[in-house]
């Protein structure tokens, strides 16, 4: 006990070691938050002799469930754990072993966000719902607030046509998942609280099983999954949350910030302990952020202090223009880099994923690596997705999306009035692959159609056999020669090709890594749509990191910038002045401030680029909320006049005609315009490639599945590349 407790400070002992009820600890940004949560467990299992098995502990990400894992099996040294997961895997667990009574099968797919907006095109087109009146991606939106509510299509109100409207596509949408076998990411608390409820004899193993439950991030909980914990609590509950109102930012997903604060009405007799000696950031960092987020009303309070340096000031910065601000950002990073800092010690944070544009050229410029989280997932490239549905349809054959994605991938003469006429028989058949097998027996299709559906369908059988005898990597290996896939990569030897193979072959080491770890293929299919965009971040290279505030809850760096300190884009022009809306903001703010351990610049533009014209924008009134005795201006900024340039002048400090120079020399248009067509890609549109970063298209030629772009890359260049397998993102 004396070791468990000997590197915890007064206040983790009490939080560690109190055992008389619902306790809430209000940990503060960088309060050894982890630390007293991994300890607590060890004491629960080591000192009071609870079972580890009868421990439940949920967190958000997997590199946070990971992190804690580590850490509680390092404390106990033993292989003998508790149940620690995110949220959303240890509902796939529960539903895995008692789904069964909902009417799906414990093999259920889960979809993740383009598998919902293909299923929704689809559903919107089967009620005649225009794509003018609501558009797949909105509807998808909608639905997602249901379920963070808690709420199916019968508990929804109408009140107006379109909210009908997205009653009675939710409705569709929820029966396409059930024929299909298939869960949403939403559905995966909503149905485990619906298990509970409608079976309480269910609900009360649970119950009985997990003896002693711990939350993490509480602050960020929604109202299904408030509700999930409730439900999973018993009458004389050991739970244990941990949060901080400071940092509740997610909102916008469903999170209630009410959670927190509504806790001890819902768990009468409940224990309050703050954490508030910071271990992160310096003395000038911390009291920064504090002065900051004070201005917050609707907060639990408390005032972190640290024992840690006071620190240099914060840089604060003001640059003409976006273009400029990304340069500044850059230089001094390589400053950095000249005095011996590792690169993976810096990240720079924005509020929007847009903005990561000129960061990514003006790195790529200097030759400086860099990781950017949030950009496009390993796991939604196109290639990986394709395989991927091949493999979800040898485990769940009643998944339709996934089969009508590969019955014509790649390219078997298999097209869309075929597609339709077995689509039509997918209702007897219960599901569109077996629909392929009855459309040929009820001779539906004729002539070479029938020859190249029986030929898919003969196919899959055999990949159904090697399931049986090979093991998944083998048996995707098999799958992409066999199918036709990689030989059709080859054979196109381009550029883009090549890269595409090249993710194959990483999929490919990864399925032998989790089989080297005993995963089976369920097991495989259920990680990989779990994983979140902060589990990609990779810490073991040297790489700047770039993200979104949003993505940075729960990290810490060395040297941090924030970029963007501009009304209008921080704060975001979405949030209403001094509503809640606008206090999360504020709380976002801290958030990314308190990231910072030893150095944070704050940067803003004074004018942007946005659609292609230039915005003027002011200041942000968070930067006047953090007191000048923390601030100061950086010591070096080539072409500004010295005399004027003070802490109060960084406000309206004006664009150079350098600077306007350099932007104009950077968007030359050197390539000839031709006329656009009326949909898909535009001459000037910006675009993101997921290895040549950021361009603009220049030209177009051909049409149709031989359609090629030209692109105007920051990185390398002018490129020539075949829309079709381009992957290209709007940026």
């Amino acid at each position: 006990m004396s070791d468990l407790l000997s590197v915890l400070n007064p206040v983790q002992r009490q939080a560690v070691t109190y055992n008389k009820g619902p306790l809430i600890i209000l940990a503060g940004a960088g309060s050894g938050k982890t630390r007293t949560l991994t300890h607590r467990v060890a004491y629960l299992i080591q000192e009071q002799g609870v079972d580890p098995w009868r421990i439940l502990a949920v967190t958000f990400t997997n590199k946070a469930a990971g992190e804690m894992k580590e850490r509680i099996q390092t404390l106990l040294n033993s292989s003998s754990l508790p149940w620690v997961s995110t949220f959303h895997a240890a509902c796939v667990r529960i539903l895995r072993r008692d789904i069964q009574v909902l009417g799906f099968s414990s093999d259920f797919t889960i979809y993740d966000d383009q598998d919902q907006e293909r299923l929704l095109r689809g559903i919107l087109k089967d009620l005649n719902v225009s794509d003018k009146f609501i558009k797949s991606r909105a509807a998808g939106a909608a639905i997602d607030r249901a379920k963070n509510q808690g709420l199916w299509p019968e508990d929804m109100d109408g009140g107006d046509i379109y909210r009908e409207q997205i009653c009675r596509i939710y409705k569709k949408y929820q029966q396409d998942l059930k024929k299909a076998n298939a869960l949403d990411f939403g559905d995966l608390i909503l149905m485990t609280v619906k298990l509970f409820r409608d079976y309480p004899d269910i609900r009360e193993k649970y119950r009985n099983r997990f003896s002693h439950l711990l939350v993490d991030e509480f602050q960020d909980t929604n109202r299904v999954q408030y509700e999930l914990i409730r439900l999973l609590t018993p009458a004389e509950p050991h739970l244990c949350v941990v949060g901080d109102d400071d940092q509740s930012i997610y909102s916008w997903r469903g999170a209630e910030i009410g959670n927190i604060l509504r806790f001890e009405h819902d768990f009468p007799n409940t224990r309050i302990i703050r954490l508030e000696q910071n271990y992160r950031s310096t003395k000038t960092i911390l009291e920064a952020a504090g002065q900051l987020v004070a201005h917050n009303r609707d907060r639990k309070g408390k005032t972190l202090w640290t024992d840690n340096p006071e620190g240099e000031k914060i840089t604060l910065e003001v640059l003409p223009d976006d273009l400029e601000e990304a340069r500044f950002i850059t230089r001094h990073i390589d400053r950095f880099r000249g005095q011996d800092r590792s690169l993976k010690d810096i990240a720079v944070f924005y509020r929007t994923n847009a903005q990561s544009r000129s960061f990514e050229e003006a790195l790529a410029r200097e030759k400086i690596p860099y990781q950017m989280i949030g950009g496009i997932k390993f796991f939604a490239r196109m290639e990986v997705k394709d395989i991927l549905a091949y493999l979800k349809v040898l485990v769940n054959p009643a998944d339709s999306l996934s089969a009508q994605r590969i019955i014509n991938v790649p390219a078997r003469g298999i097209g869309a009035v075929t597609i339709e006429k077995i689509k039509g028989l997918s209702e007897e058949a219960e599901g569109f692959f077996p629909a392929c097998r009855l459309a040929l027996q009820k001779g539906v299709l004729k002539g070479a159609a029938a020859r190249n559906v029986e030929n898919f369908v003969a196919m899959m059988a055999k990949f159904q056999q090697s399931l049986e005898n090979l093991d998944f990597p083998q048996l995707t290996l098999k799958i992409i020669e066999k199918s036709g896939y990689g030989a059709l990569l080859r054979e196109e030897k381009t550029r883009e090709s090549k890269d595409r193979m090249q993710n194959l072959e990483e999929m490919l080491r990864g399925m032998e890594e989790q089989q080297a770890s005993g995963n089976t293929l369920s097991d495989y299919l259920e990680q990989v749509a779990l994983v979140a965009d902060v589990d990609s971040l990779d810490q073991a290279h040297e790489r700047v990191t770039l993200m979104t505030l949003h993505s940075a809850k729960g990290l810490e760096f060395p040297i941090v910038f924030m970029a963007g300190m501009e009304e209008g884009l921080f704060p975001h022009t979405r949030s209403k002045d001094e509503g809640e809306d606008f206090e999360e903001e504020r709380r976002l703010c801290y958030v990314g401030m308190t990231r910072a351990k030893e150095k944070l610049y704050l940067t803003r533009a004074e004018r942007r680029r946005v659609y292609g014209d230039f915005k003027n924008n002011d200041a942000s009134r968070f930067l006047a909320e953090i007191p000048h005795r923390f601030l100061e201006t950086a010591p070096e900024f080539p072409g500004r006049n010295e005399e004027k340039h003070n802490l109060s002048a960084v406000f309206n400090f004006q664009p150079s005609k350098a600077a306007e120079e350099r932007r104009a020399e950077v968007f030359s248009d050197t390539v000839e315009v031709i006329p656009e067509a009326s949909e898909g890609p535009r001459i000037g549109s910006r675009v993101s490639h997921p290895k040549f970063g950021i361009g603009i298209i220049r030209r177009i030629e051909g049409k149709g599945e031989n359609q090629k772009v030209i692109i105007q890359f920051q990185s390398i260049g002018m490129k020539k590349l075949l829309l079709k397998f381009a992957g290209l993102e709007p940026a």
